[in-house]
């Protein structure tokens, strides 16, 4: 009697569904994918979705990078450029858009007017080596006839440190992300070099994609549903959060910011910067671009290819 009922339990846990794996994301402590995922908890998306999270919060992207190579994360926020790095040394990484807001070079107002203005000026450097902006910044400069990292001094750094380095006068100038050049702004730095602008003098069309979520193509194939999840989330915050002032609340939380002027800014520029472009726009926009990329600064802007591989971009069966 005793083993038939064991028999039965034991059966009955075995048919029970193995519980979901949460999607291990790995995220900048500062960025604002920390913002979304607060503003979506907040909302009850993600439990709408039915999607288990374990968010890792790092102090840079650079570390993020770490994580999904060491295999510590499944997916974190990069950019295309790095992703087209990656995939030409072999690496099968993909990109699906999440914002095209992009920063700036800060500097007080009228000290920096041009590029040629940064010759001979300490630069502080949001992002690392080979973050885009710092290579979208190069390839213009290089256009014009100035290497920055030969004419000018650049510091690399975590975007909050840079910040404080500017506003103390330790740097002339910093390139910085753009939730943090809208600080900068709101304590009377200017936005002396608007990344936009040099996107354009690149040649993009419109206003292209510049990070995305970055993941393994087969992580992707094996795990299409939580991913999927995750990215509906997201769509759904990003729709959420221009209007809805809960969503909003709990997102702001997390800015530092206590300034109404202050939040607005940062309110209206992320609006600004909800991707609204199909991905094969956004992926021939960033084509142009990398192949002027190339043609300006070759290897050592891009990596080895020449053009813009076309598995950057994910073009699975995502929402």
């Amino acid at each position: 009697m005793f083993l038939r009922l064991l028999t039965a339990a034991l059966a009955a846990f075995l048919a029970l569904p193995a519980a979901a794996e949460p999607l291990r994301v790995a995220i900048q402590k500062t960025g604002t994918t920390g913002w979304e995922i607060a503003a979506a908890q907040a909302l009850g998306l993600d439990k709408a979705e039915g999607l288990e999270l374990s968010i890792t919060e790092l102090a840079t992207t650079d570390a993020g990078k770490i994580a999904l190579q060491g295999g510590s994360a499944d997916v974190i926020i990069s950019d295309w450029l790095w992703v087209a790095r990656e995939r030409a040394s072999g690496a099968k990484l993909a990109f699906y858009p999440a914002s095209t807001a992009i920063g700036a070079v800060m500097a007080k107002p009228g000290a920096v007017k041009t590029i040629a203005d940064l010759a001979g000026k300490k630069l502080g450097v949001a992002g690392g080596p080979v973050d885009k902006s710092w290579l979208l910044l190069k390839a213009f400069a290089l256009k014009q006839g100035l290497d920055l990292e030969t004419s000018a001094t650049i510091v690399y750094g975590a975007p909050p440190l840079l910040a404080e380095k500017l506003a103390q006068g330790e740097l002339d100038a910093a390139l910085e992300f753009w939730n943090f050049a809208v600080d900068l702004e709101a304590r009377g730095f200017a936005r002396a070099i608007d990344l936009v602008d040099v996107e354009k003098a690149l040649g993009a069309r419109g206003t292209p994609v510049v990070t995305g979520y970055v993941f393994d193509e087969g992580f992707a194939a094996k795990h299409e549903k939580p991913l999927a999840q995750f990215i509906r989330m997201l769509k759904a915050v990003k729709a959420a959060l221009p209007h809805d002032d809960r969503a909003w609340a709990a997102a702001s939380a997390r800015t530092g910011a206590k300034d109404p002027a202050v939040l607005k800014l940062y309110r209206t520029r992320y609006a600004a910067g909800v991707p609204v472009r199909s991905i094969a726009d956004e992926a021939a926009d960033a084509a142009t671009l990398y192949a002027e990329l190339a043609k300006i600064g070759g290897e050592k802007l891009v990596g080895p290819a020449k053009t813009l591989d076309a598995g950057v971009f994910w073009k699975g069966p995502l929402p």
